[in-house]
Parts: structure tokens; C-alpha cells; sequence
């Protein structure tokens, strides 16, 4: 006679027969709202480059593009025009520099304070204050820069030699102040994803908190804090507010930050509001200084994939 074996009994002592398990549709709804968020970011910036590029193509028909990238006369309204784009891209790059030399140090300094020496209770508080930075809206940074700072500076620069009213140092400096939590707050994080045993390893070799900071827990952040500055700089090319009200609107290429200056995205909320012709050159320049932009972006931002992927750590 055949004998069937009875069924193995759980630790609860249920059936151990494996069930089907039910549908979990709510995990499925999370799945597909999680791909429709990174397709809309993909669609918009596939959009972006079909809204910017039969316009600059019509433009570039027109003006050549090296007298485009080489002129240094920009004044595509007046007559006869000239569509030199290089005061702008200076301005532009006058004003990012000025922004990253205030924003590195001392979000790179917040960041390794309150990854490294701020006990649990004060990174509990400083953090969200210093993110607080990040919420204020950017037009009151730009007359915080027009009122505050640039009379500031003229009152402590030698008579004569000041700042001009609308100047990049201005600009620069407040814009600095604005990204200093976008670039402390990744950075942080960054850090505190450092594995605790390197830190320990360190300090069991007779390393200071400031050795272990600067020489095991940075290094080791590296690719974290890149892309954290990148992000920086892309929102300091992007700003429009704080260069359009401090900084002024004539376009000057110049390396003197104490004068005037007009960025890229000033020029470009400052056409577009204005009563140009839709189809005119004039109104065609909007596009192609937009067009110049991402490609700037977009080269800046493939070098730090770049330089995140070359010195990314990988831990168990």
C-alpha cells in the first residue's frame, strides 16, 4: 500500500503549501506614476529642443553663425544690427564665477560641519535653516543685491573707483548666497553616505577629525560633491531675476566686475517681453541665445557624468 506523506506545518502551524499570492496593484500604480515622472522629464526636454530649434535654424540662416559666436557687438535692434553674442556669454560667465567662488567654500565648508563635527541635535536644526535659503523667492535677492549690497560695496571701495549701480560683483555675490544650500545640502548628503568604517579606520591610525574630513570622507565623496557643485552652476547659468535687476541690461564685455553687465537669461527675459515682431530677427535672437544656452548646459553637464562616473566609489 502507498502511503501519502502528510503536509509540512509551518512554525504556526498552517499548511506549508505555497499560496498565490493576491495582485498588488497598488505597487503597480507606484511603478507606473514612477515612469510617467521620468518620461515628462524626458518630453519636456525633448520639447524644449523642438520649441528652440527651427527658430534659431531660421536665424542662423540669416546671421552667420561665427559672426554669432565670435562678434563682440551685441545690438540686434539697432541699426545697422550687429548679433555679436560674446558680451553676453562674458556677462554671463562673469557673473557665474563671481557666484561659485562665494557658493563652493562655504557650502563645501557647511557640508563638512554638519556631516563631520555637528552632533545629531544641531545638523537637526541648522540644516533646515540653511535650506530655508533655498525657498526665498529670487527677485528678493536681486533687490537685496541692488539695495544692500551694491551700496555696501560703494561705501567701502575708494572714492571714485566704487561699483557702478548695476554691477556683476553685486550679482554674483547674492547669487552665490542663493545656490550655497543647493550645493551644501548634496554635498552633505554625500558625506553622510560615507561608510562609517573608513571614518573609524581613520581614526584608529591617530587621524584628526579635520585629516579624516579632508583626506578620507571628501575624497571618498567626491563624485556626490561634483555633481552637487554642477547642479550649482546650472542654476546660476539659469537665474534671471538676480542678473536682470542688479546687474543691469547693456551688454559689456568686460572683465571688470565693478561695471554693468547682461547675462544671457536677462537678455532673454528682456526681449521677451518686448514688442518684437514674431518672425523678425530681432525676435528670432530669443531662440538662438536660448539654443546657445542649453548647448552650454548640456556640454557642462555631460562633463560631470563624466568626472562623477570616473571617481565614483562603490562600497559593500
Amino acid at each position: 500500500m502507498s502511503s501519502t506523506a502528510p503536509p509540512r506545518r509551518t512554525a504556526s502551524g498552517s499548511p506549508g503549501f505555497l499560496k498565490r499570492s493576491q495582485p498588488r496593484y497598488g505597487e503597480k500604480a507606484v511603478k507606473v506614476l514612477l515612469v510617467a515622472a521620468s518620461l515628462v522629464s524626458v518630453l519636456t526636454t525633448i520639447g524644449i529642443v523642438i520649441a528652440l530649434i527651427p527658430p534659431a535654424g531660421e536665424f542662423f540662416s540669416e546671421v552667420g553663425f561665427g559672426e554669432f559666436i565670435t562678434g563682440t557687438d551685441w545690438a540686434p535692434l539697432f541699426k545697422p544690427p550687429s548679433f555679436g553674442v560674446l558680451p553676453l556669454v562674458g556677462g554671463t560667465l562673469m557673473v557665474t564665477l563671481i557666484a561659485l567662488l562665494v557658493a563652493v567654500p562655504l557650502g563645501l565648508g557647511a557640508a563638512v560641519y554638519l556631516s563631520e563635527y555637528a552632533n545629531r541635535r544641531v545638523r537637526k536644526i541648522f540644516k533646515p535653516l540653511l535650506e530655508v535659503l533655498a525657498g526665498i523667492p529670487t527677485v528678493v535677492y536681486g533687490f537685496f543685491a541692488l539695495k544692500a549690497i551694491t551700496p555696501l560695496l560703494q561705501d567701502v571701495w575708494p572714492a571714485g573707483d566704487g561699483p557702478q549701480i548695476f554691477n556683476a560683483l553685486a550679482a554674483g555675490f547674492v547669487m552665490g548666497i542663493m545656490i550655497i544650500p543647493t550645493i551644501a545640502s548634496l554635498a552633505e548628503d554625500s558625506m553622510n553616505a560615507v561608510p562609517r568604517a573608513l571614518r573609524d579606520g581613520a581614526f584608529a591610525l591617530g587621524s584628526s577629525r579635520m585629516q579624516v574630513s579632508t583626506r578620507v570622507v571628501f575624497p571618498a565623496a567626491l563624485s556626490g560633491i561634483v555633481a552637487a557643485v554642477v547642479l550649482g552652476i546650472s542654476r546660476a547659468l539659469g537665474e534671471t531675476m538676480i542678473v536682470a535687476i542688479a546687474a543691469g541690461g547693456q551688454p559689456n564685455l568686460s572683465f571688470n566686475p565693478l561695471e554693468g553687465m547682461q547675462t544671457m537669461t536677462a537678455f532673454i527675459a528682456a526681449a521677451g517681453i518686448g514688442d518684437l515682431p514674431t518672425g523678425s530677427t530681432g525676435y528670432q535672437t530669443i531662440f538662438a541665445v536660448g539654443a546657445l544656452l542649453f548647448v552650454m548646459t548640456l556640454v557642462m553637464n555631460l562633463l560631470s557624468i563624466r568626472l562623477v562616473r570616473k571617481y565614483r566609489e562603490v562600497y559593500e
